[in-house]
This record gives structure tokens, sequence and C-alpha cells, in this order.
């Protein structure tokens, strides 16, 4: 073994778990650092609190004056908490989060200071757009950007921080950030569903989009990841032989917790009760070091936002327990990668899921309303939708025999199929008393019956039904849920939206009942919505041929699925509902595709430079001694050194081939990146990247794993697998 890998085990196997002081009632340190409204309540006035909740739960404006007092009322509290900075916490399209921290600290002369924290500071900041992803929206000589508060999302302390949720747009008004197309998409979403609720009762005032997500990830010792420059600069090795003992035998699923990653988990958690992050699952995933945390639901907004902030307090806590935790989509080879379902549904303010079916047949017609047109969503925007979770990263996991493929289809289970089936079925026009009677009875009626045994799950499904909800499977564990959030929301409500328009022409023009009309509708829905759905195995080849023969994409590259992002459908659709314009789009696609290319640049680079600088030396080292032990040979033995030399000799020459195979493939590699690099197109350099770089990965990959096979461990400079996913 190395030195250096020495050593990096070595500190691994001494590790031991940190004790954490477990709380006895977690419900009692829930939200302590967070300013919701028991806080607000105690440290704001009566008029900033109220404008503070009409803003959360109606959109309402919260004017100068106001924030001034709420700002002094949240500095208060923040103060009395250990706070002694705010920020301005926001989602650029990074991808991460931003933070620029500023002291309540100002001087007022006479060498005198006070503690100051204002409307202004609260409602408004001004960083740098131009430093930021913005798709030639901003440029470097027009560099302001501004980010706005949030107030629907409440503001909270850490690491002696207050973190002001806030949106983040340029000066010209473009949205710069995740958080601002998503806010638009749930107002729409509201809006629309609030519309189509009334049909079925006249008190629903507003619809919320509720999300749940599953975060998976890996846990690595943080010395082990260290002495692997791939792990520490992609986030995933990009060399490696796998184990002799990976996930076969399936005794990590569902297994005892580790005692050091229990320890990390009960950090976590403790600080994630404190920041009103409802965690509530854990448990050991499929791989080897492969976890899984998963919370309460939560009002979509808010649920981004707490994924966003868990990911980095995840990376914070890691430290304090020598690990390094690995959120890629694919970080081993051979073993389960890492994703982050996306569980998502609509609740009204009367407290009914829209998606879960009901104990009458009129709630059970309106489960079947939101249900279908659900359905006819994704139908008509599956391109759409496939390209909300398009990343280099991703492009590693989707199909990869643990997720979903990359063609889009819905589960919803033999019974519903069924059911579905049968109101196909219904006479189009006016119903008569008795087909309504026995449709609301015999079919619609016995919808809870259908879901209590329709228990069966399909997990090679991107996008499927389970009982109250839909999730949608194919999310990366690295993404913000703001983008396949913003999605959903937008094709749900620009679908319910097309929907009532066609029931009150019905009602309108055909003179036809309420009923009728709904029934009518969702009869043409079911019928044009067919080829979305599939119950089957979606890693068969004979589901792509189908797949194609019912006209649906598959896209499995990134820089294919990205295409649809700036048709002109796509356009009109986002710039229809309010939630981009042309602009704020086309930068969008522009950013994932330079994205895209950036990510498969860094990669290629970090492979030539393992590949040759620590692979080809080593093996050339541990020749020279294959070498020295065959010319001993035959000074002993002099000819007949070759009856004692023959497992050298051929190991000598098939290393010999390994290495050339390196090398040549290499400089092919550098060659197709310098003739990409040069492309000013950016769909164009993200192609070559996709087509003529990155396949020369798995060629130089397969030749440097061979000799991690051939070549004396002690030598061996990087970190095995055995040692990344075994070590505790």
């Amino acid at each position: 073994m190395s030195t250096l890998r020495f050593h990096a085990v070595k500190a691994s196997l001494k590790r031991k778990p940190l004790k954490i002081k477990d709380v006895k009632r977690r419900s009692e340190i829930f939200g302590a650092n967070v300013f919701n409204e028991p806080s607000m309540r105690q440290y704001l006035t009566s008029t900033a609190l109220n404008s503070v909740l009409e803003a959360i739960d109606k959109g309402t404006k919260i004017n100068r004056l106001v924030a001034d007092h709420v700002s002094t009322g949240m500095k208060e509290w923040a103060i009395s908490k250990g706070a002694t900075h705010y920020t301005h916490w926001f989602q650029p399209l990074t991808g991460a989060t931003a933070e620029k921290h500023d002291a309540f600290f100002e001087t007022i002369g006479d060498g005198l200071a006070i503690e100051k924290f204002g409307g202004d500071q609260l409602v408004q900041q001004e960083p740098d757009a131009s430093s930021f992803p913005n798709g030639g929206i901003r440029n470097t000589f027009e560099a302001r950007g501004y980010t706005a508060w949030d107030p629907t999302s409440p503001a909270f302390i850490y690491d002696k921080t207050l973190c002001i949720p806030t949106v983040f747009v340029s000066y010209t008004g473009e949205a710069l950030d995740f958080k601002t197309p998503l806010l638009r998409a749930l107002q729409v979403v509201d809006n629309a569903a609030v519309a189509v609720c009334k049909y079925f009762d006249k008190n629903v005032k507003k619809v919320n989009a509720s999300l749940g997500w599953e975060q998976e990830y890996f846990l690595i010792d943080s010395a082990l990841a260290a002495s692997r420059p791939d792990i520490l600069i992609t986030g995933r090795t990009v060399l490696g032989h796998s184990p002799a003992k990976g996930q076969q035998l399936d005794d990590h699923y569902f297994g005892t917790i580790p005692a050091r990653a229990m320890a990390y988990m009960r950090d976590l958690e403790h600080q994630c009760m404190l920041l009103g992050i409802p965690v509530k699952t854990r448990h050991n995933e499929v791989a080897p070091n492969q976890f899984e945390l998963a919370p309460i639901y939560e009002e979509a907004n808010l649920a981004v936002d707490h994924n966003s902030l868990l990911m980095d307090v995840m990376q914070k806590i890691a430290k304090r327990h020598n690990f390094t935790v690995l959120m890629h989509e694919k970080p081993f080879a051979g073993v389960n990668g890492s994703g982050k379902h996306n569980n998502w549904s609509l609740s009204t303010n009367t407290g009914v899921n829209l998606l879960s079916p009901g104990k009458t047949p009129m709630s059970n017609l309106q489960f079947l309303t939101f249900f279908i047109n659900t359905i006819k969503a994704v139908e008509t925007h599956e391109e759409l939708l496939r390209a909300a979770i398009a990343s280099a990263s991703n492009d590693h996991r989707l199909g990869a025999n643990e997720a979903p493929p990359a063609i889009i289809s819905i589960f919803i289970g033999e019974q519903l199929t069924k059911v579905l089936k049968e109101l196909e079925t219904v006479t189009k026009g006016k119903l008569s008393p008795k087909e309504k009677t026995d449709l609301k009875l015999n079919v619609v009626g016995k919808i809870p019956e259908v879901i209590l045994d329709n228990t069966d799950r399909n997990r090679t499904s991107p996008f499927a039904f389970t009982g109250n909800k839909f999730e949608f499977r194919a999310v990366g564990s690295t993404a913000n849920c703001a983008n396949p959030m913003t999605v959903l929301n937008t094709i749900v409500a620009k679908q319910l939206m097309d929907f009532k328009v066609e029931v009150d022409e019905l009602i309108d023009e055909k003179a036809m009942k309420k009923d009728d009309a709904i029934f009518n509708v969702l009869r043409e829905y079911i019928k044009t919505s067919k080829a979305i759905l599939f119950e089957g195995n979606g890693y068969s080849a004979d589901w792509e041929k189908e797949a194609k023969k019912r006209g649906l994409s598959n896209n499995k590259t990134t820089p294919e699925a990205l295409k649809i992002k700036k048709a002109k459908s796509t356009i009109e659709l986002y710039n229809s509902l309010g939630i981009m314009n042309k602009i704020e789009t086309e930068a969008r696609y522009e950013i994932e595709m330079e994205d895209y290319s950036h990510h498969i640049q860094i990669e290629s680079r970090v492979i030539g430079d393992i590949a040759r600088n620590h692979v080809v030396p080593t093996a050339v080292k541990y020749q020279n001694v294959l070498i020295e032990n065959v010319t001993g040979l035959k000074t002993i033995y002099g000819d007949r050194f070759k009856d004692f030399a023959k497992a050298q000799l051929t190991l000598i020459e098939q290393i010999s081939e390994h290495i050339e195979a390196i090398n040549s493939s290499v400089t092919k590699m550098i060659e197709a990146r310098k003739v990409c690099n040069q492309q000013t197109d950016l769909e164009k350099r993200a192609s070559g990247y996709c087509k003529e770089v990155k396949p020369f990965f798995e060629e130089i990959r397969y030749h440097c794993d061979k000799l991690e096979l051939m070549v004396d461990d002690e030598l061996w400079p990087l970190t095995k697998y055995r040692e990344l996913l075994f070590t505790k």
C-alpha cells in the first residue's frame, strides 16, 4: 500500500464516533433558530406581524415603514440568539447557495457604535450580478443585481448569522436565481387550481403545492476522500475497479446504521431541528456507505429552501465527524448512485389533498380531475420535464439499473388503470340520470378501495403515483428542487387552465351540467394521454422501442434534453403564464449548456491528470520491479529463465499495452477537447464534449482499472473502492 493510502486508511481506522447529546423531545427545539410566527409574535408589533402574515398568505407587499419595524424586531431576536451578522441568503444559478455577511455593527461618531439593521437592509441588497451565471443577461460593465426579501420563507440563524431568504434579480428585472421562477409558478398553479376547485367546493380560496424530497448521499472518511483528487475536484471517482464485494448481497439496504454514521445523523438532525427542517426518516440505502434522509412534507417553496440549506449543513456537520459527503449522482461505478425523489401534491386551505381519494363520489370526481389533468400535463410536456432533471452528473445515473430511464412515463398501478379504462367508455355528451349514478357509484365511488389495494410500486418509473401524491423519481441528488418543481407546477397550472376553459365552454355552449362537462373533458384526456402511461420494466429494450412508437422522447444526454428549453413552445408557455420571459428562458438554456461543457471539461482534465501523473508512473515503477526480477532470474538460470518468468513476462507485456492505450487515449481526448474549446457556439461545444470527449472516459478508465488489478497494492497511489466503501 502506498504511503499516502496507508496514512489515509490508518487515520480512518482511528476515527471514533463523536458523542452527540440527544434532546429528549425534538419538538421542544424545533424551529428554535427560525424567525417563525411564535418568534414574530414576541418581537414584532401587531401591525408588522399582520403585514408579514398577509404577505405569506395572500402575497401582499410590505411597505418600507413596516419593513423597518420588522427589521428591528428581527435584529433584536437574532442578537438575543447570539447572531452578530446578517446576510441575504439566495440561490443563484450555480446550483449552490450564496451569501455575503454584514455585521449589525455600525459607528455613530465620537468613538461610539451601535447594532443597526434597518428596513432597507432587510428588503434589498446589491450583489454583483455579472459574477454569477446569467446567460448574457448582465455584462461585467453592467454588474448590478438585487436580492429582495422573500417573506414567505422565514429567516433563520446559522453559525451566528441571520440568514434572510431572498430572490435574486438583475437591474432590469430578470430572474437570476431558482427561487423567482418557482414563486411565480406556485402563484400560477394556486390560481389555476383554485378556479378548478370551485367546481367542487366554493370555500376553497388557496391551493398550495407541497413537496417532500428524499435526499440520498454517501459518507466517505475525509482522510480517504482527501487522498483521491477526483473526489475532491469532481465529487466522484473517475477511476477505480469494483471491489470483490459491492452491493450484490443486498445486506446494506435498511441494515443497522454504523455507529459513526449514526453519530453524524444525530448531529445533523439536531441542527435540522433548530433550523426548522422537519427531517423524519433515516436509513441505509442500497450501496455500501450510502444513506438517505427524508422530511415531513412542506409547502414547496419552503421545502426547496430547506433542501438547499440541508445540503450545505450536511457538508459542515460532516467535517466535525471527519466525513466527506458525496452527493454526486454516481460517485462509484458498479454500485447504485444517488437521487432525490420529489414527492409532489396539491392541498387546499380547507385541508384537502387534491391527489388523495375521498369517501364520496363527489370528492373522488375532484380527485380524478386533478389526477387526470396531471397525467395530461406530463404527457403534453414530457420533454420539458426531462430537461428539468438534465445535468452532466445525472446522465451517469438515469437508466443505470437503479434509477428511472431517460424516457418520461407515468406509473399509476393496475387498479387505477382499470378505473381510467372504465371512464374512457363514458358516453360522449349528456349523461342520463342512471348513467351518472352508475358512473359515480360504480366507478368513482370505488376509488378509495382501489387505492387501498394499489400497493405495488415501480422503481423504474420516472413519475409514479403513490397513493396520494406523484413521485418524480428521476431528480438527481445534487439538483436544486426548484428547477423540477418550477416545471411541474407550471405545466399543471397550464393544463388546469385549459381544462377549465373546455369545461366552461361545454357548460355555456352545450348547456351541459357541470358533472357532465367534467366527465366529457376527462374522457378525452384519458384517450389522448395513453402514451405516457406505462406499467412495465422501464429498463427493457422493448420499452425503448415501444416508447418510440408512442412518440415519446428518449433524450439520453443533457445536450439532447436541454434543446426543448429554447423551443418556441417553451418560451410561449413560460411567457404566457408570467413564469419567465424570453430573455430569462434563453439565458437558462445557455447557462445549463455551458455548465455541462464545463463539467465534462473538468472531468476530462482530472482523468487525464490522474491517468498520466499517477497511474502510468506507478505502472512503470512496478514494471521496472518485474524487469529487475526477470533480469535476476536470467542471471541465475541463464537461458532457462523463461521457464521461471512466464508470468512476469506476460505482466510486463500487458502493462505496456495498457500504458500505451492510456497515453494514446489521453492524447486523443486532449485534442478533442481543444477542438471543443475553440467552438464558440454553446450548443455545438456541449455536443462536442458529449460525443467527442466523454467517450474517452470509459476507455481510459478501463485500462487504468486493469492496471489497478495488476500493480503491487503497496505501490498503487489511489485509495481503492474496498477502502472507500467499507472502512468504517
